[in-house]
């Protein structure tokens, strides 16, 4: 006989969690199978700890006892173990009762729950992550409440639970502390849950990151090869840790390996001081018995640069999930596989665990990269171009990021003291979700300035192992914007914007002054201010005679200036004998002077050594004054600790700044974040009601979806206060006529055949039509052009006011999430893609920004003398929209086209919604690192 399917394994509920010191651990749940496993992890929990369970002495436990927490129906009764290395470190279970407190099956809704947590893992927040899940257990049960009696000395499990963030009552009665939890969640649980998550996963980068030791496992035992170089790049740098070379080929007599002189070990095992991080650099096939050495030894992280991944086919992809299961299970982050390494520059770690073959200068950047080559040469980039201006606080090079992605860093990077800008080369995206809500929380705090590559292709490049997305680029793109962060398209942008970003303030506006020795310099200045949406002040030419004393006077003139917000300095070679130092000094003088903040960048052509002046550290004098700088020079002395970055050219120093002013503009907002408006006249409830009703009756099952016919689209738009203009069918002539007279004269007629709908471009709609005889002709002119009546199917609509024909749609991707869009009808979006689009739900602030982002937009205000739109029913429109599809996850799609925006009110005159049961999200469940 078949176990019932409510009674099978659920192994979805499998999970690995990132614990409050940043190991991690796995979460499943409990089978017959565990029982030794139970005996054991009971017999290591402490008195005191049993007593608190049980509330009694309870020394162990009997057969009857391992039998009912080790046999489980999944439904009524549940457990679940958190588990490291394959043992219990702590259990959590649940059994439904009835409003008595006796055992129970549905449609009871409520469940007392027990925690056990083994003493030598307690303040690790295990207890608090299998609340977590087994309160989704429990939903998915349809439990809606859980009960849990405490002693009251027990104070670290009540905190527990009054810490979750979840609606709940306390009662004390017979000595015991009751308390009722309603599971729904709610704003405080989500907040204190994320919390948690941000915390945890921040920490397990840190100790990724902070290692007080690190083995270098596939050390070689001559010079070369991916290990040794990794070794001597450690050393080189100055770890301030201890450092082992491990190679199992090693001499049984070797201790030390020479001429490094650093503890030899042939493995892992063999080390008799804690390992906090290894190296790995040997074959993939040798990779998981390092894996295991280093779980048995109490390693904490591990980054390995072997290949033979996910990068190499099937097989590689099998072994790369193999790797993060073995991992994962002994509570270890992984790095890679094919990764470069990592860098950490603060003076009390100076740790270079990668290929790289020297330890960037420390400085206050955050550089995450996808690909080990790009990573190399952005440092090397950045080192060539910025030595003195910006350094690095962190570098990670990913590879195939099977474990921690660029989400764990922006964890990190979010509280790191060290980083106050953050630099990312992406090829994939994998959890776009949560991607774009950390990166919102750490560009409101500091800029984040992202490539993202494969924008013309939706297959994740070899080796990331992420979901795939149908969300278009420019899609993503918007997404991001939203988010505030920095996408720029090439990694010579990116770096253009780190140093502009590292070593500037924050403009106050878009307004650029712009003052040069070139006036054709200057000119170009100004139109590539003009192409990125900048509003550039009248260009000030000093002539090819200026020496620096008059580059000095004009830019602490504009730097002091209330109308211009940042200044552009533009420069070639002077006809005379003033130096770059000379220049670059008097530049920095003018800064250092200014009455206030502003952005400066530099674009010269063909000055050597005028960028390494402007970066270049103030030389101590020890307290002597310097000796005057040659004749012209602004002022005499060293330069001040003022850096300005450099640019070859206009538009990239122009360009940097525009990002620049556009990120400020973004923080600003955020500050004062819009609202999601309430609405009196949307009936939620009701709504919800048709939908139900719909869906059973279509008999929709995920991931198909069902397209609602015209006239339960339009009672389910009315529900959200959005009409639709009517249409009436006119399968022949005297059938308009009779829908015309119904309607009221003048109308329209158009066809709605799914192959000739929203396709005015072919002559098929007939506006205006003002009578009878009109009609009846037009037709007849469209059935001879366009088909047989019923092939076409045209229909009678009431005449709208003229007004601009606009696209509204809401589309659901399994990644992202929904997504608002917006843009103007036909050609402006279809074919050159102007359409803007925003995490729903949306607010009044990004409604706003929504119409006004579209390259099409001044159609909307005024153009060329026009009559500007109602561009707040507009917004309304598309908040009311945006209500639609977040108050209900199963209306999986909205299209509102086209929708004509008059002078007064906006007019829907065609709209088609589909629904299917809602989809999984995934970012309203427990914590969890994504599966492998």
């Amino acid at each position: 006989m078949q176990t019932p399917p409510e009674h099978a394994y659920p192994a979805h509920w499998e999970a690995d969690v990132v614990l409050r010191d940043g190991g991690t651990a796995q979460i499943r749940p409990i089978t017959p199978d565990d029982a030794q496993r139970l005996v054991s992890f009971y017999e290591q929990v402490s008195d005191e700890s049993k007593y608190y369970r049980f509330f009694a002495p309870y020394p162990r436990l009997s057969d009857r006892d391992v039998h009912r927490f080790t046999h489980h129906d999944y439904v009524d009764r549940v457990g679940l173990a958190a588990t490291v290395g394959g043992e219990f470190i702590a259990t959590v279970r649940y059994d439904r009762i009835d409003g008595h407190g006796m055992p129970a099956s549905g449609p009871a809704d409520e469940a007392e729950v027990a925690f056990l947590v083994q003493d030598a893992h307690q303040g690790r927040g295990v207890a608090s992550a299998l609340l977590e899940h087994i309160a989704a257990v429990a939903r998915e049960r349809s439990i809606g409440r859980f009960a849990a009696e405490v002693l009251p000395a027990n104070t670290k499990m009540i905190k527990v639970f009054t810490d979750a963030g979840y609606t709940q009552k306390r009662s004390f009665e017979d000595g015991v502390v009751r308390l009722e939890l309603d599971l729904e969640p709610t704003d405080r649980s989500l907040a204190v849950q994320r919390a948690r998550e941000q915390r945890a996963e921040a920490r397990s980068v840190q100790r990724l990151l902070a290692p007080g030791s690190v083995a270098v496992v596939g050390t070689g035992r001559e010079p070369g090869g991916l290990g040794r170089t990794v070794l001597r790049n450690v050393l080189a740098g100055g770890f301030t840790g201890r450092t082992y070379a491990v190679n199992h080929a090693f001499p049984e007599d070797l201790s030390v390996l020479e001429p490094e002189g650093v503890p030899a070990h042939r493995s892992v095992l063999g080390i008799e001081g804690p390992v906090d991080l290894a190296v790995i650099a040997v074959p993939a096939a040798h990779v998981p018995a390092v894996v295991a050495d280093c779980g048995e030894h109490g390693v904490q992280g591990l980054v390995v640069l072997s290949a033979g991944y996910a990068e190499s086919g099937a097989e590689g992809r099998e072994r790369q999930r193999e790797l993060v299961r073995q991992a994962r299970s002994y509570g270890m982050r992984v790095i890679g596989p094919n990764a470069l390494g990592l860098i950490n520059t603060a003076g009390g770690v100076r740790l270079n665990a990668s290929l790289s073959p020297e330890l960037p200068a420390a400085g206050r950047v955050g550089l995450f990269s996808q690909s080990g080559a790009i990573g190399i040469a952005l440092l090397g980039g950045l080192h060539r171009r910025a030595a003195g201006l910006v350094g690095i606080s962190t570098f990670v090079s990913a590879g195939n990021r099977a474990d921690v992605s660029g989400n764990d860093f922006l964890q990190y990077w979010h509280d790191d003291p060290d980083t106050d800008v953050a630099l990312m080369y992406l090829e994939s995206i994998g959890n776009p979700r949560k991607f774009a809500r950390l990166a919102k929380r750490t560009a409101a705090r500091k800029p984040l300035v992202v490539v993202k590559a494969a924008r013309h292709g939706s297959a994740a490049p070899a080796g990331h192992a992420v979901p795939t997305t149908r969300i278009p680029d420019a899609t993503v793109s918007g997404l991001l914007r939203q988010a505030g962060v920095i996408r720029v398209d090439t990694v010579t942008e990116l770096a253009d914007a780190g140093l502009l970003l590292a070593s500037q303030p924050l403009p106050a506006g878009p307004r650029v002054a712009i003052l040069g020795n070139s006036e054709s310099l200057a000119l170009l200045t100004y139109d590539a201010c003009l192409t990125d949406g900048l509003h550039p002040l009248m260009p000030r030419d000093l002539t090819t005679a200026a020496a620096p004393a008059d580059f000095h006077a004009a830019l602490a003139e504009a730097l002091a200036d209330r109308a211009c917000d940042a200044v552009v300095v533009t420069a070639i070679p002077r006809v005379g004998d003033a130096s770059a130092a000379d220049l670059a000094n008097a530049l920095r003088r003018a800064v250092a002077e200014a009455p206030a903040p502003k952005p400066v960048a530099v674009v010269h052509l063909e000055i050597p050594g005028l960028a390494e002046a402007l970066a270049a550290p103030a030389p101590d004098t020890g307290g002597t004054t310097a000796p005057a700088a040659q004749e012209g020079a602004a002022d005499h002395g060293p330069a001040p600790a003022v850096r300005i970055p450099a640019y070859p050219a206009a538009e990239r120093a122009v360009r940097a700044l525009a990002e620049a002013v556009r990120y400020a503009r973004w923080r600003r907002q955020a500050v004062a974040p819009g609202r999601v408006p309430e609405y009196e006249d949307i009936d939620e409830a009701g709504a919800a009601a048709d939908i139900g009703v719909l869906l059973k009756a279509h008999g929709a099952t995920a991931p198909r979806a069902v397209t609602l016919s015209a006239a339960d689209t339009q009672r389910l738009l009315a529900r959200y206060g959005i009409a639709v203009l009517p249409a009436l069918p006119a399968p022949d002539p005297g059938s308009a006529v009779r829908a015309a007279h119904r309607l009221g004269f003048p109308v329209a007629l158009k066809p709605t055949a799914p192959h000739l709908r929203h396709r005015a471009d072919l002559g098929g709609v007939r506006l205006d039509l003002g009578g009878e005889a009109e009609l009846r002709r037009a037709y007849a002119e469209l059935t001879e052009l366009l088909g047989k009546p019923e092939e076409i199917r045209l229909v009678v609509q009431s005449m709208a006011p003229r007004g601009v024909d606009t696209v509204v749609r809401a589309t659901i991707d399994p990644a992202a999430g929904a997504v608002l869009s917006f843009g103007l009808a036909g050609a402006p979006s279809l074919l050159l893609g102007d359409t803007a689009h925003r995490l729903v739900p949306a607010t009044d602030r990004d409604a706003a920004e929504l119409i006004r982002s579209i390259r099409t937009a001044p159609l909307l205000f005024g153009w060329r003398g026009s009559a500007p739109v109602d561009t707040p029913a507009l917004e309304e429109l598309l908040l009311r929209v945006s209500r639609l599809v977040d108050d209900h996850p199963e209306v999986v799609g909205a299209d509102l086209e086209p929708v004509i925006v008059a002078q007064h009110g906006v007019h829907v005159l065609g709209a088609s919604i589909r629904l299917a049961p809602p989809p999984a999200r995934t970012d309203l469940g427990p914590r969890s690192l994504p599966p492998y």
